[in-house]
């Protein structure tokens, strides 16, 4: 299995499903869940949903969610290497999800925004593959510099890298600069835009001169992969949207999932696509409970 280390955000979600409008200054009913959370860990419990073998480095409070958060993805397969920090509380995202399964997120990082080049053991990349870091980390000033050094040690210890810039509106004079030399960007169409100014998916090859890929989700529209090579779409699957939150970090699951594994640009797309779809599929923004495998998440390259 690809041994895969992730560095992002890790905490708990209030996701709130509501019908019709937010009544402001008043009441609206709502279906409210609390499921586990943060881009950083739910890329590692897709991961390892598709056969990968993830570990998640992330700060969370010494505090009741942070024991359950732990708990949960130690469940689901990831390892977890946690700094614990005394003084702030572990995330929490209040997610709002209306009747067609978009979401508005209300985030507090917590601990996360106190994420620091120590808590990333040097030794946790011995043996590793490849480095993912959630776009978060990078986007908070507070926890830039640890994002930094994270990629500069995996650099440094011959992994590949990938970023997932995670937010359009948070991207900052300077984002391209910061991550010069990491093999696979991963945007949506909105962050696409925040970088190069336009959706369309040839406008990635902009970015190419700082980076060695793009691998762009466009929701509906599907998926494409931009490189020296041009540009190849797939299609994206037509499944039921009951809550969009973490399918981008489901879908870098499984594309990095099948990429890592030597799949083709074409197949590691697919894979990333169908873990999208499997995530919209159900509330949360990770696997439910004892999800088997995603199928085909790794295609067979014989």
């Amino acid at each position: 299995m690809t041994s895969i280390v992730v560095v992002g955000d890790a905490g708990l979600d209030v996701v709130a499903r509501h019908s019709g409008p937010i009544v402001h200054g008043g009441d609206s009913r709502a279906r409210v869940t609390i499921e586990p959370g943060g881009a950083g860990a739910n890329t590692a419990a897709w991961l390892a949903a598709c056969g990968a073998t993830p570990t998640l480095v992330a700060r969370v409070g010494a505090d009741p969610a942070g024991r359950q958060v732990h708990a949960e993805l130690t469940a689901a397969g990831v390892r977890c290497a946690f700094a614990v920090d005394t003084e702030a509380a572990t995330c929490c995202v209040v997610v709002l999800v209306d009747d067609t399964g978009q979401r508005t997120m209300l985030p507090d990082r917590g601990a996360n925004a106190r994420f620091s080049p120590a808590d990333l053991d040097p030794g946790l990349l011995h043996g590793v593959k490849h480095l993912h870091l959630s776009g978060y980390v990078l986007l908070d000033a507070s926890s830039r510099p640890a994002g930094l050094a994270v990629l500069r040690a995996a650099r440094e210890a011959g992994l590949t890298t990938s970023v997932d810039p995670q937010s359009a509106a948070l991207v900052y004079d300077g984002f391209l600069d910061d991550i010069a030399g990491v093999d696979l960007l991963l945007p949506n169409a909105e962050e696409l835009v925040a970088l190069t100014g336009s959706p369309e998916p040839a406008s990635a090859v902009e970015l190419l001169d700082a980076v060695g890929a793009v691998a762009l989700t466009s929701g509906a529209d599907g998926a494409s992969w931009v490189d020296r090579r041009g540009v190849l779409s797939v299609p994206a699957l037509d499944v039921e949207c009951v809550d969009s939150t973490g399918a981008g970090d489901a879908f870098d699951a499984g594309l990095l999932a099948a990429w890592l594994s030597g799949a083709s640009r074409a197949d590691s797309l697919a894979g990333g696509v169908r873990a999208a779809a499997s995530a919209v599929s159900n509330v949360g923004a990770q696997p439910v409970a004892k999800a088997q495998p995603v199928a085909g998440a790794q295609p067979s390259m014989t």
